[in-house]
């Protein structure tokens, strides 16, 4: 019998005390901001009214790192760090999370790979230290990697038979011909399983290094204590000679009406996917535009998309719109389901609401409500410490400012009317949209 590797070592317990509890807005006052010699920022906020901490961050390593011949690498990469370590093997870091009720998973998008970790107050150093064992000195034992490739393919697969799927990845390869965003984050089959263990190694060798992390940690620990931690496990990691990341390509509007059907045998719904490239994070219109995507089609029952298409003319199951909100010019689209026979229809209304919208102000009460919610609902999301932790993140991600949250009420009052319509009009002109469907065979005429 193997001889059984020692359990991660658990941390020191830290000594709590009980300080005065911060204010429900995070800012400069409550915000702990460290930037490591290794180029790793920290940031912590204490919260002493719960027995647990967080612990949320990111890397920039993403499918933006692939070539299109490997779809899907950075995916499977990220979700084989956790397999087992040079240290420690698959079912030992797993027990070893088990037996402290902690819990920690890793997973990759198209800019960041990114992590999660929840455990008590004492358990922050045996969370850290699995985080830093997986990030630094993944194995990628074969036999893992081998089983986790055939997870992947089954959900690919089941992916490909997804009416709504298609449309989006439709959508995307119509809407960003020759771009990373036209690729699906989670690869294709013939990509993913052409993927070799070494390819995993090449890819974590030459992509994840330290610089650019950041790491979020909120919850029972002393800020002090939490960075301690962090420069335990982490403060003696380097990446001297890692590639920085190429600018992203330009993306062009749709010159006009760019449709694309496409048939799945065996299916009774039909999955429509509406809209163009949308703005990016960084863009100072980003707010306006997340407003005006609000009363378009999130506000009550799906906003006026929802009214529209499913309420009023009862041709929908589901209609909304949505938009992103990344470093990059994320979809801003509207997304349909519905019977086949009414596809040409709901496309057709879904075009006249667009049009309205990208040629009228919305009202004063849509927009007054709308700032109403959003206004309330941020202590809510920041009831929590995993809510905490990704609006810390945030902050980081898209150089907001600490103080940003203490000011957000006063930024989305300031939205007006004028300036929803400026926007939604840059990027939803209804003459110039992507149109992908997919259902059954009728559904394409």
């Amino acid at each position: 019998m193997a001889k059984r590797r020692d359990r991660p070592a658990a941390p020191r317990r830290s000594t709590r005390t009980r300080r005065d509890q911060p204010s429900s807005l995070p800012g400069p006052e409550t915000i702990r901001r460290e930037t490591l010699a290794s180029g790793i920022v920290v940031l912590c906020r204490e919260n002493f009214s719960s027995p647990s901490v967080v612990v949320s961050g990111y890397l920039p390593v993403g499918a933006l790192e692939e070539t299109p011949e490997q779809a899907g690498l950075a995916d499977l990469t990220a979700s084989a760090l956790l397999r087992g370590t040079a240290h420690h093997t698959f079912n030992e870091i797993y027990e070893a999370l088990e037996a402290s009720g902690a819990s920690l998973s890793i997973g990759s998008g198209k800019h960041f790979t990114s992590f999660h970790g929840k455990a008590l107050a004492e358990d922050l150093g045996l969370v850290l230290g699995l985080l830093a064992e997986a990030l630094q000195s993944p194995a990628f034992p074969e036999a893992q990697v081998t089983r986790l490739r055939g997870e992947k393919l089954t959900s690919l697969k089941i992916r490909d038979d997804n009416t709504g799927a298609v449309a989006g990845m439709t959508f995307d390869a119509l809407a960003y011909p020759g771009h990373p965003y036209a690729i699906p984050e989670d690869g294709y089959l013939h990509t993913v399983g052409n993927l070799a263990v070494e390819d995993l190694r090449r890819f974590h060798r030459t992509h994840f290094g330290p610089r650019g992390m950041v790491l979020a940690i909120v919850g029972s620990v002393p800020a002090e204590a939490a960075l301690d931690e962090v420069r335990r496990a982490l403060g003696g990691w380097a990446d001297p000679g890692r590639p920085e990341r190429p600018p992203m390509p330009d993306v062009r509007p749709p010159q006009g009406i760019v449709r694309k059907d496409v048939s799945l045998a065996g299916k009774s719904q039909c999955d429509i996917v509406v809209g163009s490239p949308g703005p990016s994070r960084f863009e100072p219109a980003y707010l306006a535009a997340a407003l005006g995507n609000s009363i378009l089609g999130r506000f009550g029952l799906m906003g006026r998309i929802g009214d529209a298409v499913r309420e009023s003319s009862g041709l929908a199951y589901y209609a909304y719109s949505s938009i992103g909100a990344s470093p990059g010019p994320d979809p801003w689209e509207v997304l349909a389901g519905v019977n086949p026979a009414n596809a040409g229809r709901a496309i057709g209304l879904i075009r006249e609401e667009l049009r309205r919208f990208t040629t009228r102000r919305v009202t004063a009460d849509e927009l007054s409500d709308n700032q109403a919610n959003f206004i309330g609902r941020l202590p809510l999301q920041l009831e929590a410490n995993e809510g905490v932790a990704g609006a810390l993140l945030a902050l980081e991600r898209f150089s907001l400012g600490l103080d940003y949250y203490q000011r957000y009420a006063d930024l989305v009052r300031s939205v007006t009317r004028d300036q929803i319509l400026e926007t939604a009009a840059r990027f939803l002109d209804a003459d110039r949209l992507v149109v992908a469907v997919a259902g059954p065979g009728e559904a394409a005429k």
